[in-house]
């Protein structure tokens, strides 16, 4: 039976998770632990002192290659993958444990999560959830970059890329109220160019990145494809926009539109959302007409993991 996708849901049990930060190079492991209805997504870092730092957006600290939290001067670094799963998978509460400043990188996808999920099942909780109803629009742009969200049924994005050859121009719409995330983006992976490694490692940045958790391209094209899909560029800005806006606090329930956009813009849209307190509500989801939920994808994982998308370009 599908859990309503009405009622607020948690992981049916503890998972954990060994890795590398992608900027850091730190080695690292998370738990993720079942935690009550209401309390939302909470890191803990459990060096220091089981220090919490709440996934909202007034936590948001700087952003540029990847989005990092700060509270009281401790610092989380590079959420966004993890976030993207428990909002792309309906998981609403949860408590992220960690041992060092940085998130696993994984495989540089969402899948990892989205696998682990579905292996322990997701535990559907006594209370309603509640989404930010976008009830006027709200734009950041900065020159010819741009980001808005506007009143709409559902979570649909719309987001257009535009880099440098291989890649050029790409356009991606998803409709995660159609139950879209596993299939369609948990799988697209973060990438970068092999021309620019120098200079970011010079940075102090991408310090645990390599061919097992990044694409990494060339003018040729990617040096260590296939990729998993023709267009898993612009997926995976989807898959990151998706872990930025949670930083709301709760999935969004609106239209949003990004053009060039990247973690500064996602961020500074849910600022300025928060901020204009005329620009939205809070709303339950509808008992009636609430979608499928992912926890329902249990019977299903085998299915839904498997898909041809997901497999070649």
């Amino acid at each position: 039976m599908p859990h309503p996708a009405h009622l607020e849901q948690t992981i049916a049990e503890p998972l954990e998770f060994i890795g590398v930060g992608l900027h850091s190079g730190a080695p690292v492991t998370m738990r993720l632990l079942p935690a009550p209805a209401g309390s939302g997504i909470v890191f803990r870092r459990t060096d220091l002192d089981n220090f919490e730092i709440p996934a909202v957006g007034r936590n948001v600290a700087k952003v540029s290659y990847a989005t990092s939290l700060m509270r009281q001067g401790v610092l989380i670094q590079t959420t966004e993958h993890l976030l993207s799963a428990l909002i792309g998978m309906g998981i609403d509460n949860v408590i992220v444990e960690l041992d060092n400043l940085e998130l696993p990188i994984l495989d540089g996808s969402a899948l990892p999560y989205v696998e682990a999920f579905l292996s322990v099942g997701i535990r559907t909780q006594r209370r309603r959830r509640e989404t930010i109803r976008v009830l006027r629009p709200v734009e950041v742009r900065d020159g010819d970059k741009f980001i808005g969200v506007y009143p709409g049924s559902g979570y649909k994005i719309l987001y257009t890329i535009d880099f440098p050859a291989p890649i050029g121009r790409q356009t991606s719409c998803v409709d995660l109220a159609a139950e879209t995330y596993g299939t369609y983006i948990a799988a697209a992976r973060t990438f970068g160019y092999k021309a620019d490694e120098k200079r970011l490692r010079d940075m102090g940045l991408i310090r645990g990145a390599g061919p097992e958790n990044a694409i990494i391209l060339d003018a040729n094209g990617p040096q260590n494809g296939p990729l998993r899909f023709a267009d898993e560029y612009v997926r995976h800005k989807v898959l990151d926009l998706i872990g930025d806006l949670a930083l709301c606090g709760r999935r969004i329930e609106g239209h949003v539109v990004a053009e060039r956009a990247g973690h500064a813009m996602h961020t500074a849209l849910v600022s300025r959302l928060l901020k204009d307190r005329s620009a939205w509500e809070l709303a339950h989801v509808p008992t009636a007409d609430a979608p499928m939920q992912a926890s329902s994808k249990l019977a299903l994982s085998s299915n839904a993991l498997a898909s041809p998308a997901l497999i070649g370009a």
